[in-house]
């Protein structure tokens, strides 16, 4: 129990059931997301936003160009700016002089349109498949042939099948032509980059079964036998290969091509660049004059991206305090300080009127415990804890190092959070990334169930009332966890894995051989899959499911869903109309939360909840 007091009573409450002003509607009103953000030849800003309350569509806009002026959208309202190129997507739009090329979500066409004249319609540049079958991302402008160069995902001859090509797009022909092909022949393509002095491409590409974070084999170093992940090319002003990759120390570092020797050198060019450290973003400068590192001052702790404007920096970032947002950063003449920051945007702009509500982070780490039969898995894992103390107190611990108002609904109403970084998990080397290959429904399960042991070990939750959420291969970790394990009284299943070998088999061509590396030989994929042992689940279950879902399919939901139903155990299915893998409109986020909440205090909390909710029904319950 805690209580809450104001200067006339005192109400007293169980923990999970407080009042808090942070809403379900609050969160799924915060749950815009950055598509990308780009600085025009004029200096000007544009940045794209997903935005839940228009069905998750997303919109390029431009920022005001004076102060208190609005943000100017500039993609139609009949359109969204989204591309599906290797179902993940990216790299949507790019921008030049007063013209943006974009891919259109709906049939994932190329368009042209203008950024100056609002009433101006995009133009198609890419043919008309009949429906979303071929898909362009992360293209660039060529100025000296006058063409766009892209990534092509073409799947109107096999959908489950779709080939991978570098293309590029005549920007002089007025008529609409089937682009040309510049570079195919492996599985996949990522990051065309063009030298500007006309001369050059670079671009990343791999072959199944690696994904890019596994292994490519690159020009650069010259050494066939030498095992990394390059990644991000770009190339400087001066006409140098700048790339990122994690040779020999299994960090990704920054290094520059020297052509003449065809050799790698790490990087000493002036750059600003963000680094992560013990669960926090560092915000820098390289100095190639002093070979030094120049650490800057941000509010943000938590950086995802850096562009350059006129005398500024744009940086995408966040904080304990700080949502989402793009802030202006201005350097003084050295390059040596911080002189001014600006937020330009902010996903949530309402957000601060809840800070006494928020948690504050704290970092925690821990070795796992040797498990008997595989003591090859015991190894760090970064916890980052959400927990209360006192209710007078009221400190929490948050998990991760940006303002997730999600982890505030539950933490702002005496749930305790924790997000483990189990085994897999990128931030801290190749040696950990790899510790789940192989091993990929014993890993991770056994630091989520020793993390929460641990826990429960130092008195700090309840071991009764422990409950697993993920989504996606989080949603495969919590199903696993709830039929292998007997650690957690409930789960709940965003778009989950249950049926490995189902995966492999329906699953998108990017992921079709993900698999492999992570789980094994066939009987590995039967005995990792809770689907085939339903008998082993004792305890409520979630299933929350987008029914477009081409990531994970939605029978894979149905098919636990009835198997859970008829062995008689409480469990429910929503499945949701429109939501692909992860979701995005307002109304899906808000019922989703929701309902977690509800399903959660009716099952294993046994309080009412202070929201008025309407629950859903449970089988085997209601």
């Amino acid at each position: 129990m805690a209580s809450a007091s104001s200067t006339h009573d005192k109400v007293t409450a169980p923990y999970g059931s407080w009042k808090s002003p942070i809403t379900a509607d609050v969160v799924s009103g915060a749950e815009k997301r950055l598509g990308g953000t780009a600085v025009d030849e004029l200096g000007r800003l544009f940045w794209l936003e997903s935005r839940p309350a228009e069905s998750g569509r997303s919109v390029l806009v431009k920022a005001p160009e004076k102060p208190g002026d609005e943000p100017v959208d500039i993609t139609p309202k009949e359109f969204s700016v989204r591309t599906v190129t290797q179902e993940y997507g990216g790299g949507a739009f790019k921008i030049v002089g007063d013209t943006v090329i974009f891919s259109n979500y709906k049939d994932q066409r190329l368009y042209k349109q203008s950024i100056e004249s609002r009433d101006s319609l995009p133009l198609p540049l890419t043919p008309d498949y009949g429906g979303p079958l071929v898909s362009y991302a992360d293209g660039e402008f060529d100025s000296h042939f006058n063409r766009y160069v892209t990534v092509r995902e073409d799947g109107h001859e096999d959908h489950l099948n779709s080939t991978t090509t570098i293309v590029s797009i005549d920007l002089n022909d007025q008529n609409i032509q089937e682009p040309e092909v510049l570079i195919g022949g492996n599985d996949f393509y990522a990051f065309p980059r063009l030298d500007p002095k006309g001369g050059r491409i670079a671009w990343i590409e791999w072959g199944h079964p690696n994904m890019p974070w596994d292994k490519i084999r690159t020009l650069a170093g010259g050494d066939p036998a030498l095992v990394e992940s390059p990644t991000e090319p770009k190339w400087s002003s001066k006409g140098e290969l700048l790339f990122i990759t994690d040779r020999r120390s299994g960090f990704w570092n920054i290094y520059k091509w020297i052509e003449s020797d065809n050799k790698s050198h790490e990087q000493k060019s002036l750059i600003a660049c963000t680094y992560r450290q013990n669960g926090r973003s560092s915000f820098g400068i390289l100095d190639d004059v002093h070979s030094t590192l120049s650490l800057l001052d941000l509010p943000f702790t938590d950086i995802n991206n850096i562009i350059s404007g006129l005398h500024c920096l744009y940086i995408e970032g966040a904080s304990a305090v700080h949502p989402l947002s793009i802030a202006k950063v201005t350097l003084d003449d050295h390059k040596s300080k911080v002189i001014g920051f600006e937020i330009i945007w902010s996903s949530s702009p309402d957000s601060s009127k809840y800070k006494s509500y928020y948690s504050l982070p704290e970092l925690s780490g821990r070795k796992t415990s040797t498990v008997a039969e595989e003591p090859r898995l015991s190894s760090h894992i970064s916890l980052f804890e959400m927990l209360t103390s006192t209710a007078e107190e009221g400190r929490l611990l948050r998990p991760v190092e940006f303002l997730n108002l999600t982890y505030q609904y539950w933490t702002s109403r005496g749930w305790a959070v924790v997000d483990v970084n189990y085994g897999g998990s990128t931030g801290y080397g190749r040696e950990y990334r790899e510790r789940l290959l192989g091993s990929w429904g014993i890993v991770d399960v056994n630091d989520c169930c020793s993390c929460a042991t641990f826990l429960v070990n130092k008195g700090k939750v309840d071991g009764e009332r422990l409950c697993i959420v993920g989504g996606s291969a989080g949603g495969y970790t919590t199903l696993a966890a709830l039929a292998f394990r007997e650690t957690f009284k409930a789960g709940a299943s965003l778009y989950g894995i249950a049926d490995l070998t189902l995966m492999r088999a329906e699953t998108h061509k990017f992921e079709s051989h993900y698999l492999d590396n992570l789980v094994g030989n066939e009987d590995d994929y039967f005995q990792r899959s809770p689907i085939n042992f339903v008998d082993k689940f004792s305890c409520p279950i979630l299933l929350l499911q987008g029914l477009e879902d081409k990531v994970v399919p939605p029978n894979q939901a149905r098919k636990i869903y009835h198997a859970l139903t008829e062995k008689g155990l409480p469990v429910a299915l929503v499945e949701f109309e429109g939501e692909q893998h992860g979701f995005r409109k307002a109304e899906t986020i808000k019922f989703a939360l929701e309902q977690q909440m509800m399903f959660f205090a009716r099952l294993v909390g046994h309080f009412k909840v202070a929201d008025e909710i309407t629950p859903i029904r449970i089988d085997n319950f209601d």
